[in-house]
């Protein structure tokens, strides 16, 4: 599944000691964290609420900042970044979309290439194509506001919106949390497609272990700001730590009872 990647490349994402608390110091929402997203990678940041893992992901884009360690995009330490240029070059896909409501399709997905000083014709081009990428019908949504699209719709258009000026790195915070299970389904496949096609590198935010493990090349498991585990689906599956096997319940319960319930190829 994985793209192109080497041992002696730099990684496009690297975390080094990385610490960070909230409320004067009382809450440590990461703590120590060390952690390497390599070129052509999607990796799944698992965790239950309050480990952690949206801050991990927030310091690398300078939504918030660090307290102490280094955050480095491309080997560049995000200190040295300006910070709005930083976003810019890197997309984001939130939860439930996060659309401008007063734009219309077509200006959420441009706003980024928009703010870049892309001509118009170029940013036109790229809405058309980027609709054609995320399987959404040109005539029909181009000019649609979000509130005429379903959960679905909208969260592919955050999607669009992400990819819009071409970044090497896309960065998901829960991104199909709120769709029902058919269309976050086939969403999340949807793009593992396009993260495999436009060769990106991708960190996704789940609490969601069966998602992780049916999506990402390799996971993170997060436990009270702490990097529990980290290694191929395979690998965390075989973990001891105890943590990680209480995750890993839910997947291993449902498959059993699957397993008893749908008959088996060719059976009656």
């Amino acid at each position: 599944m994985l793209a192109t990647m080497t041992r002696d490349a730099p990684p496009m994402i690297a975390y080094t000691a990385v610490d960070k608390s909230f409320d004067g110091g009382r809450i440590k929402a990461v703590d120590g964290v060390s952690l390497a997203v390599a070129r052509g990678e999607l990796l799944a940041i698992v965790g239950g609420s309050g480990s952690g893992k949206t801050t991990l992901l927030r310091l690398a884009n300078r939504l918030i900042e660090a307290d102490a360690g280094r955050v480095e995009i491309e080997g560049e330490d995000v200190q040295a970044a300006d910070p709005i240029a930083l976003r810019r070059r890197i997309g984001t896909v939130f939860q439930a979309g996060a659309l401008f409501p007063h734009l219309s399709v077509a200006g959420n997905i441009g706003i980024t290439p928009k703010l870049l000083g892309w001509p118009r014709d170029a940013i036109a081009a790229r809405v058309d194509e980027l609709l054609d990428l995320v399987r959404l019908d040109r005539a029909q949504h181009r000019s649609r506001f979000p509130h005429e699209l379903s959960g679905g719709q909208r969260q592919r258009v955050g999607v669009a919106r992400a990819l819009a000026a071409k970044p090497a790195i896309v960065l998901m915070d829960e991104p199909f949390g709120a769709l029902d299970p058919l269309t976050r389904d086939a969403l999340g496949e949807d793009f593992r497609a396009l993260h495999q096609r436009l060769q990106l590198t991708t960190v996704l935010i789940t609490h969601d272990i069966t998602e992780a493990l049916l999506l990402a090349d390799r996971i993170a498991v997060m436990h009270k700001g702490r990097l529990l585990e980290q290694g191929t689906p395979a690998e965390v599956s075989r973990s001891t730590e105890p943590y990680v096997a209480e995750l890993l319940q839910t997947p291993r319960r449902q498959a059993q009872r699957l397993g008893a319930l749908l008959p088996q190829d060719g059976a009656a």
